[in-house]
C-alpha cells in the first residue's frame, strides 16, 4: 500500500468510523507536445504519469454525497437530487476543489441519461475521501486525477457501465461547468487511458487515440519535471483570452476551428488578422503540426530525436501564445544548456512546470544547474523531478 492510499484510508475511516468498499486512484499528466491544441480540435501526446490522486469509497445509507480530502478536511456534502440545482452554475459557496468531484457525479448522472442507462435505483449515496501526490498548481493536470479517480470509482459503484472515453468527457465537462476552467479534453483522456511506457497520441476532435511506445528507459532516457513553484490557475483570464483569441482567429478564416488550418494557410491569415490574434493562431496551428511530426519522428527514429520539436514547441508557447514565464524561460534554457536532448514547458502556462528529455546519467547534473540558476536569480527553489509513463484510472483495492 502507498502511501497515498493509506493516507486516503485514514481520511475515510475517521469521516465515517469505517473502513472503506474500495480505492480507486486516477494519475496527473505530462503532456510531451501538443499545448493549447486540444480546444482547438487539434492533435496532442501526452502520457499518464506515476502521480496519481487515491479516492477511498463507500456507499452510504442515503441518497447523499460528501467529499473530503487531506488538503481540505472540512467535509462537503450535498443531495444527489441537489446536484442539477448546483450545476452548471458556479457555485461560489462550494469550496473550488470540492466541485470538482461533485461536477463529476452530476456530469456522470447525465451521462447515465444520455446513454440511455436506468441508474436510478442504483444511485446510493457515497463518501468519498480523497488524497494526491499529484504537484498542484504544477502543470501536471491534478484536476484531471480528482476527475478520473471519482469517475472511475462512480462508474463501478453505481454500475453504470460507461466507457472510458464517456468518463473522460464527464471530467472535461465537470471542469468547463461546474468549475468554470475552459480547458480541453486532453487531460482527462490521459488520465483515463494511459499505459506504462506509453504516450496517448489523440485526436481531440473524433476522440481517437493512439497508444505510442514511448521507449525511453530503452534509449537511456528519463523525462525530468521543473517545477517553478510559480503557481497557476485555468479559471482565471489568461487562459480563457486565448482560447477566445483563438476562436477569434477560426471565424475570420471562416473555419470550425484551427484543427481546419494547415501551415500552408498561415500566409493567408497573416493578411486577415491583427499581429496578436495571428500569432496566437500561428502557434496552434504549427503546435498541431509538431505533434504529428513528434509521433512520426518517435516512430521512425526513437525518443532522441524528437528534441529539436520540443525545443520548437517551447520558442511557440513563449513568443506567439506567450503563457510562459521567466521561472519557465529559465529552467528550459538552463536544462538544454546543462544537457538535456530538448526542453519545454507543458501545461497550460502562466506558470507550473517545463519538462526535458534528459540521459539519465545527466539527470543529477542537470538538477543541479537548473536548481543553481533559479538560485542565481532570485527565484524560489524548483521542485525537480522524474516522471514515468503509467496506467491510468483503475480500481486499487
Amino acid at each position: 500500500m502507498t502511501r497515498t492510499d493509506a493516507e486516503a484510508r485514514a481520511l475515510f475511516a475517521r469521516l465515517t468510523g469505517q473502513e472503506p468498499t474500495g480505492l480507486w486512484s486516477a494519475p496527473g499528466r505530462v503532456n510531451l507536445i501538443g499545448e493549447h491544441t486540444d480546444y482547438n480540435d487539434g492533435f496532442v501526446f501526452p502520457f499518464a504519469i506515476d502521480f496519481r490522486t487515491v479516492v477511498a469509497v463507500g456507499a452510504r445509507d442515503d441518497v447523499r454525497i460528501r467529499v473530503v480530502s487531506t488538503f481540505d478536511e472540512v467535509p462537503v456534502e450535498v443531495a444527489l437530487a441537489d446536484l442539477d440545482a448546483l450545476f452548471p452554475a458556479r457555485r461560489d459557496d462550494i469550496v473550488e476543489w470540492a466541485r470538482y468531484p461533485l461536477g463529476v457525479a452530476w456530469a456522470l448522472r447525465a451521462a447515465a441519461r444520455d446513454a440511455g442507462v436506468d441508474a436510478s435505483a442504483s444511485l446510493t449515496g457515497i463518501d468519498l475521501a480523497f488524497s494526491s501526490d499529484v504537484p498542484v498548481g504544477a502543470g501536471l493536470s491534478s484536476s484531471a486525477a480528482i476527475e478520473g479517480a471519482t469517475a472511475a470509482a462512480l462508474n463501478d459503484i453505481w454500475g453504470l457501465g460507461l466507457d472510458r472515453v464517456t468518463l473522460a468527457q464527464a471530467g472535461r465537462r465537470a471542469e468547463n461547468e461546474a468549475v468554470g476552467a475552459p480547458t480541453g479534453i486532453m487531460d482527462q483522456m490521459a488520465s483515463m487511458l494511459g499505459e506504462s511506457d506509453a504516450g496517448i497520441f489523440l485526436d481531440c476532435r473524433s476522440l481517437e487515440a493512439d497508444v505510442v511506445e514511448l521507449g525511453f528507459a530503452a534509449a537511456g532516457l528519463e523525462l525530468l519535471v521543473m517545477d517553478t513553484r510559480v503557481t497557476h490557475a485555468h479559471s482565471t483570464g489568461g487562459y480563457r483570452e486565448r482560447r477566445e483569441a483563438c476562436e477569434r482567429g477560426a471565424a475570420i478564416v471562416d473555419v470550425p476551428a484551427l484543427r481546419d488550418l494547415s501551415v500552408d494557410d498561415l500566409p493567408r491569415a497573416q493578411e486577415l488578422m491583427d499581429d496578436v490574434t495571428f500569432r496566437r493562431v500561428r502557434h496552434v496551428v504549427t503546435e498541431d503540426q509538431r505533434v504529428l511530426d513528434a509521433v512520426r519522428t518517435l516512430r521512425a527514429d526513437g525518443p532522441r530525436a524528437i528534441g529539436p520539436l520540443l525545443d520548437a514547441s517551447h520558442a511557440s508557447m513563449r513568443d506567439d501564445f506567450e503563457i510562459s514565464v521567466p521561472e519557465l524561460d529559465l529552467a528550459v534554457d538552463t536544462a538544454r544548456s546543462a544537457g538535456a536532448v530538448g526542453a519545454r514547458m507543458t501545461g497550460g502556462g502562466f506558470g507550473g512546470a517545463a519538462i526535458a528529455l534528459v540521459d539519465r546519467d545527466l539527470v543529477p547534473d542537470v538538477t543541479a544547474a537548473v536548481e543553481a540558476a533559479f538560485a542565481e536569480a532570485g527565484f524560489a527553489k524548483p521542485h525537480v523531478f522524474t516522471v514515468h509513463p503509467s496506467a491510468g484510472a483503475r480500481r486499487d483495492a
